[in-house]
């Protein structure tokens, strides 16, 4: 009995909304010619900056800049893989987007040093560096970030102490530190502090 009434309501619900008059898409009529003449293609975007691939090692092993001890220790992890992370974006308003290159080491991934080059008359130039290991900087929007980690004399590499995160932007042709936040990780309910310029 509840199955057959169950039945009968569904059945009600289907005819009523199939009779709810109207035969669909067919109710707005045929497009008019003079709105489909009128009609114009948006422009597909384009990108405000041009994207300029690089030679992150040659650059690096080239720049004089890096230090000999950050070339030294940049080799290759296995084949022709270095242990480098490039990203590309804007953060000081060239033409051609900039690039960040973090150094790690091969094993755990531990951040050597961060360097961001800027496109200058056609060469790659170092605008930034900082090779106070371990450190590891990323962008941010128009920002740059450099998140620096410390350990503890027992403090194994998933595990540090205290962590410093340097907020960067582009002033003046120069990277000037907008804002810092610090974490210890040692003490339960630590509060982070922040600094702005």
């Amino acid at each position: 009995m509840i199955a057959a009434v169950a039945s009968i309501a569904a059945l009600a619900l289907f005819v009523a909304a199939c009779g709810a008059g109207g035969t669909g898409p067919r109710d707005e009529g045929p497009a008019h010619a003079s709105a489909v003449a009128g009609a114009v293609a948006s422009p597909s975007p384009s990108p405000s900056k041009k994207y300029r691939r690089v030679d992150a090692v040659d650059l690096i092993k080239k720049d004089p800049a890096v230090s000999g001890t950050v070339k030294r220790e940049l080799k290759p992890c296995s084949g022709d893989d270095y242990p480098v992370d490039v990203t590309y974006g804007d953060l000081t308003g060239g033409s051609v987007n900039d690039v960040l290159v973090n150094v790690t080491t091969c094993g755990d991934y531990v951040g050597i040093a961060a360097y961001v080059y800027r496109e200058e008359n056609g060469t790659f130039t170092n605008v930034f560096k900082n090779e106070e290991s371990p450190v590891y900087a990323e962008i941010d929007g128009a920002d740059l970030t450099v998140t620096k980690q410390v350990y503890d004399t027992d403090n194994p590499v998933s595990n540090p102490s205290r962590e410093t995160v340097i907020t960067y932007g582009w002033r003046s042709g120069r990277f000037v530190q907008t804002q810092i936040h610090e974490t210890d990780y040692s003490k339960t309910g630590a509060d982070s502090g922040a600094a702005d310029d």
